[in-house]
């Protein structure tokens, strides 16, 4: 399999390099053809000294034209290579500097959530155990009657459908019979 794929790889490789070369041919002639639309031939033969002179006028105006364009172009390219550079280094820096702390878990009671959130304003004090059910021990002690006996006599009358039923009309009963 090994030997398949560099095979592959060197045709992959192979046909790239075509295109790349027919990339190329096509860049050039492209390149040619736009310069033969745009630029006019000269011909200078049979003009005077003046008109010739003239001509060497115009063309100098048109150069720096151009000039001028591309030295604008190259002023603003220059520019934003720089801001990019600049916004690059501060993006830099502020992901080195301000590293995010892990979250701890902060135990605030109900008075300081208050007081952070409404200020000065918070007066009154939530105590909130104080609404919460009190349950005495004493009373779940009473509640569930504790059974001493002989595990196995109670494992042998629960199996079957008869202590099924038995556990099913104690849990029925509120006195448990």
């Amino acid at each position: 399999t090994s030997a398949i794929y560099l095979c592959s790889q060197s045709l992959m490789l192979a046909k790239a390099k075509e295109e790349w070369d027919q990339e190329i041919v096509d860049k050039q002639s492209e390149k040619e053809r736009y310069l033969s639309e745009r630029i006019t031939p000269l011909h200078t033969s049979g003009l005077s000294l003046s008109q010739l002179q003239d001509l060497c006028r115009e063309l100098h105006e048109k150069v720096e034209i151009v000039d001028e364009e591309r030295y604008d172009i190259e002023a603003k390219c220059n520019h934003n290579t720089r801001e990019i550079k600049d916004l690059k280094i501060k993006v830099l820096d502020l992901r080195g500097k301000f590293k995010r702390p892990p979250l701890r878990r902060v135990r605030v009671s109900a008075d300081a959530m208050l007081r952070a959130l409404l200020g000065s304003k918070h007066k009154v004090s939530m105590d909130l155990r104080a609404n919460l059910k009190s349950v005495k021990k004493e009373d779940t002690e009473k509640e569930r009657p504790v059974e001493v006996g002989d595990w196995r006599k109670n494992v042998e009358a629960m199996s079957g459908m008869e202590g099924r039923k038995k556990m099913f009309d104690a849990a029925k009963s509120p006195t448990g019979q």
